[in-house]
């Protein structure tokens, strides 16, 4: 009940009844039409209203067995997941850092955004999981990704800057995502993904390149992995501002928690409620450099 009663302090209509929509991007990089492809055989699909390639589904059968997703048409991803890339909107021809990228994911979303114009720097620590990038970028069409076996804390040692920096942070999850989510979890485990995040996020404020910009993420519903990391950094690196994001959906960054006032700019952060978006937990902040 220890997390529960935190989220009810923040949200008080909070309730752990939830019903999690399930979410597709197709894959503009594979010239297809999968939406027609996919309802001949059944499948509902209803646009995601903002975001341009994703399709909420019901289905009568598992989406990851089909020719159509063998041969890289779409890509099994959550909502907000998607909505990560497109805010951090990554132009054709520019240079951008995903500082843990394996699985994949939001890599491939990055590079078919990108329509596989320009380079992606592509970091995770886990040998194995760089090996399920690398499938994926090969299922998906992905042709302009970089993948590096690194601790991403030491990106500096490249010596270059990047246009854009995306910064999806290892972190404690939320229930939506895993089963006995609150039985595994400790206020402690809270604490030690936050100091690695914050050493992350600091990284990637040092390579960014000025007028560039860096998005955090998390799908973590703890302040102190998403609103007390951003006030950590801006109030060490005030070259960095955080940036207003124009979503339909989501709630204002909070703006003290533990007693302490935090940056009076993370309103402009949006953490995402699974039971008011009927999608899985998440955060996000987007920041700029100048």
């Amino acid at each position: 009940m220890e997390f529960i009663d935190r989220y009810r302090t923040l949200a008080e209509d909070f309730t752990t009844d939830v019903v999690i929509r399930p979410a597709l991007r197709v894959n503009s990089l594979r010239d297809a039409a999968v939406q027609d492809r996919l309802q001949k055989r059944g499948v509902r699909l209803e646009k995601v209203p903002y975001l341009t390639h994703g399709y909420f589904y019901e289905a009568g059968f598992s989406l990851g067995a089909t020719p159509e997703y063998l041969l890289g048409l779409y890509y099994l991803q959550g909502p907000l997941s998607q909505l990560v890339s497109e805010l951090l909107a990554p132009k054709p021809g520019e240079t951008i850092l995903d500082m843990a990228a394996a699985p994949g994911s939001k890599t491939t979303h990055l590079a078919q955004l990108m329509r596989n114009e320009g380079v992606i720097f592509a970091l995770d620590s886990n040998a194995a999981r760089l090996e399920a990038l690398q499938n994926n970028c090969e299922r998906l069409g992905v042709r302009n990704v970089l993948a590096f076996k690194k601790d991403a804390r030491f990106v500096a040692d490249f010596d270059m800057t990047f246009d854009r920096v995306l910064l999806d942070a290892p972190c404690s999850g939320n229930f939506c995502a895993e089963d006995g989510w609150f039985a595994k979890r400790r206020l402690a485990d809270v604490n030690a993904n936050a100091r690695l995040q914050r050493a992350l996020l600091r990284a990637a404020c040092t390579v960014v390149k000025t007028g560039g910009r860096v998005l955090y993420s998390t799908c973590s519903l703890e302040p102190e992995e998403d609103e007390c990391v951003i006030d950590w950094v801006l109030r060490r690196q005030p070259e960095m501002r955080l940036e207003p994001l124009a979503v339909p959906l989501g709630d204002p960054g909070i703006t003290a928690w533990g007693g302490k006032q935090l940056h009076e700019s993370i309103r402009h952060a949006r953490r995402f409620w699974p039971h008011r978006t009927g999608a899985e937990g998440f955060f996000i902040a987007l920041l700029s450099k100048r």
